[in-house]
């Protein structure tokens, strides 16, 4: 016989923010998946594109990022995980610091692509660039949905 978790009302809006943060973070990194390949495979005009995916990485990701990282302290905090060894928890901190540099890093790439779209330039490998780490952003991003869902030992 099992039976059902269950947990106080005062966590549910922590991990509503927490969960909220991952999901727009997700969504607005495959965003700008989409449109890097559509600025690297489009032809001379490719300047609204490569912008468009800066300012979804600055404007959006960023902000999601905070949100889900806030989200992620206040429910541990309210669940008294802060010192926990529990596995799951190591792996989402890990891949949620990792994430930021990675962030950092592409919306630094995605601004020298702007910039160079902008005065007339080729972006094109900054553009792969920019593409490649953010669908491993994606990626690790995966993995830690994988270990917050079945909290491996």
């Amino acid at each position: 016989m099992s039976y059902a978790a269950v947990r106080p009302d005062s966590w549910n809006f922590p991990l509503f923010l927490h969960v909220l943060g991952a999901t727009t973070l997700v969504g607005l990194l495959a965003v700008a998946v989409a449109v890097l390949i559509a600025a690297a495979r489009a032809g001379d005009d490719r300047t609204a594109a490569v912008r468009l995916a800066f300012r979804t990485l600055l404007i959006g990701a960023i902000p999601a990022y905070l949100v889900m990282r806030i989200g992620a302290e206040w429910i541990a905090d309210k669940e008294h995980l802060t010192d926990s060894d529990a596995s799951w928890i190591g792996i989402g901190y890990s891949v949620a610091d990792g994430g930021l540099l990675i962030l950092i890093i592409l919306n630094v790439l995605a601004g020298l692509a702007y910039r160079r779209a902008r005065r007339g330039g080729q972006p094109v490998a900054l553009l792969r660039w920019t593409t490649g780490l953010t669908l491993l952003l994606i990626l690790a991003y995966g993995v830690a949905l994988w270990a917050m869902a079945t909290k491996p030992a």
